[in-house]
């Protein structure tokens, strides 16, 4: 049973896409969410927003407390905001370089310190952080991408040895392909394109054959950064249709 009544969550990235999908599960399962985000998601009972640029690391102790002034704890934290910016290593840029890296692994790992905090004080609290394939898995033009969220799994593994004796657990979800605004590339869904049917539809490179909708990623978040996972922490939890069980 997932019941988060009571429970304040900070969700990052809760436009849109996973964390919006992410947030409205927490709200129906009872949480008080907390978005933090550079766009203001839509207006609902339940999830209150606050805008922050998550890349400057200076903010995130504020935005904290300012939580925890507002709520008096914090039970959950989901680091779901990411960027990609594909650039070959020969062409890597320096500034596009570090925005991914500052957004996909530095603020989580901020994060996860100052809330941290609370939450071991508290000796309750959960943690779940988006990875992606790319942690394990690599592709061209990648480079950044893939750092930062094979560095977030590691993070992950640390911050759950640190933390376990508190009754704070931490985890990763890593999902594969997803419908959401990062799969438009040059103005088209990538899932819908002609390549992506031939090589992963047709010739089964997908077991499942599509791609995972927000929602479903939102269902394992949620059960990991419930009360009724008692027993994991420090694993990644890989949630892509079956694509990476291939040879």
């Amino acid at each position: 049973m997932k019941d988060f009544t009571g429970q304040v969550v900070v969700v990052t990235g809760g436009a849109n896409g996973i964390g919006k999908a992410t947030s409205e599960l927490f709200v129906e399962l009872g949480a008080q969410v907390v978005v933090f985000d550079r766009e203001q998601p839509e207006n609902k009972a339940g999830i209150d927003n606050l805008m922050i640029d998550l890349g400057n690391l200076g903010n995130l102790e504020i935005a904290i407390a300012d939580v925890v002034k507002k709520y008096g704890r914090i039970d959950v934290l989901v680091n779901v905001a990411g960027v990609s910016i594909p650039n070959t290593i020969l062409d890597l840029e320096v500034d596009k370089y570090f925005t991914t890296l500052d957004i996909n692994l530095h603020a989580p790992i901020f994060l996860i310190k100052h809330v941290g905090k609370i939450m071991i004080k508290q000796s309750y609290g959960r943690i779940v952080n988006l990875t992606s394939i790319h942690g394990k898995l690599s592709e061209p033009t990648s480079t950044a991408y893939d750092i930062s969220k094979a560095g977030l799994e590691a993070a992950t593994r640390t911050a759950a040895l640190e933390f376990a004796e508190f009754g704070v657990l931490v985890n990763a979800v890593a999902p594969g392909f997803v419908s959401t605004r990062m799969s438009i590339v040059n103005g088209e869904d990538e899932m819908d394109s002609d390549w992506f049917k031939e090589v992963y539809i047709k010739n089964k490179r997908l077991p499942i054959a599509r791609p995972a909708s927000p929602v479903e990623i939102a269902h394992v978040i949620t059960w990991l950064a419930s009360s009724s996972n008692t027993y994991v922490t420090g694993q990644t939890l890989t949630v892509d249709g079956g694509l990476s069980a291939r040879f």
